[in-house]
């Protein structure tokens, strides 16, 4: 579907939209001609960045603020055509460490979303950003959105509710609603300072330092992969969609790939580094789901949306943003 006209001069909303995906939200939205408001807590290591769109910060507006806020969100949310609802705590370690916070974030700022909405503008269409760790272990694979949800961490549990609170909301009082269930996302403005926010940029940082690289297990867990551009475009073609209201969608790849192979060819891209295979630390085998693909057909079937960026292209163009922008990203 041809989504590029629906944004011209339309009110964009954001929330977390100073960390990875937000921010690459924003630029194509800039492009495409939207007005866009971006609200973030900007709560340390989380991922909110003010370098993210220091491109396009005169662009678009900026709100520092809490989403659990509902004076700032009632403020935020009128006269608002779209919101992409990004805020969430994402560290599934933290969630487990925390979890009180992580209820906090993930289930009691989305019913404050919503219902500022429901109190505040109705017509708004929101897209959530929900999650692969929704399910738990795979049953069977490639796991469609038939499958059961059984979450193996707190972040998983609290993410299937905020799913939950929107569908709900969507099918009771008709604020339009959907959400997409990521997997691996990847590319430039990914948070890279702390080791707490999945594989991917600890691997990347690691290779890059020239540094060895420790896997799991056996190297042969299977993951897909979606980079950030791929990803971007899904929200924005299930935003403008009416047949996505009420509905849930997994992303996903052609492209299914064991740790050891997603390893070597960042090594092999990076140009240094090392690797080595490593038992699993208690606390990280106890939420470690296994193999995970999904199924895309339905998504597919409903937008035509499907991946374009294979792996090695994605990890070429996100090297190559870290290695220009390395110091706005990295631990101090």
């Amino acid at each position: 579907m041809d989504y590029r006209d629906a944004y011209q001069n339309r009110n964009v909303l954001i929330t977390g939209g100073l960390g990875f995906i937000g921010s690459n939200l924003a630029h194509a939205l800039v492009e495409l001609g939207a007005k866009v408001t971006l609200v973030d807590s900007m709560i340390d290591d989380y991922g909110g960045n003010l370098f993210n769109i220091v491109d396009i910060q005169d662009k678009v507006r900026i709100n520092i603020a809490d989403v659990r806020d509902e004076s700032s969100m009632r403020y935020l949310v009128r006269g608002q055509d779209f919101m992409f609802n990004l805020a969430g705590q994402v560290s599934h370690i933290d969630s487990m460490r925390d979890p009180y916070t992580d209820l906090e974030i993930n289930c009691r700022s989305q019913l404050s979303i919503l219902e500022t909405c429901r109190k505040f503008n109705q017509n708004i269409k929101i897209v959530f950003a929900g999650t692969r760790q929704q399910y738990g272990k795979a049953k069977y694979l490639p796991v469609d959105e038939s499958h059961l949800m059984r979450p193996v961490d707190v972040n998983g549990i609290n993410k299937l509710a905020g799913e939950h609170y929107h569908i709900l909301y969507n099918n009771v009082y008709g604020i339009r609603a959907c959400s997409l269930r990521l997997t691996n996302t990847y590319g430039p403005r990914l948070l890279m300072k702390h080791d707490r926010q999945g594989f991917i940029p600890v691997f990347v940082r690691q290779a890059m330092n020239g540094e060895e690289i420790k896997i799991f297990g056996d190297g042969r867990q299977r993951r897909d992969y979606n980079y950030i551009d791929d990803v971007v475009r899904a929200f924005l073609m299930a935003a403008v969609s009416p047949e996505t209201d009420g509905q849930a969608y997994n992303l996903g790849s052609r492209e299914v790939v064991p740790h050891l192979q997603f390893v070597k060819t960042l090594l092999e891209v990076v140009g240094k580094g090392s690797y080595v295979i490593v038992p699993f630390p208690p606390e990280k085998k106890r939420i470690d789901i296994g193999d995970y693909y999904g199924n895309y057909e339905k998504i597919y079937k409903t937008l035509g949306w499907e991946p374009q960026v294979s792996l090695r292209e994605g990890l070429e163009k996100m090297v190559a943003f870290y290695q220009k922008h390395k110091e706005h990203y990295w631990p101090q």
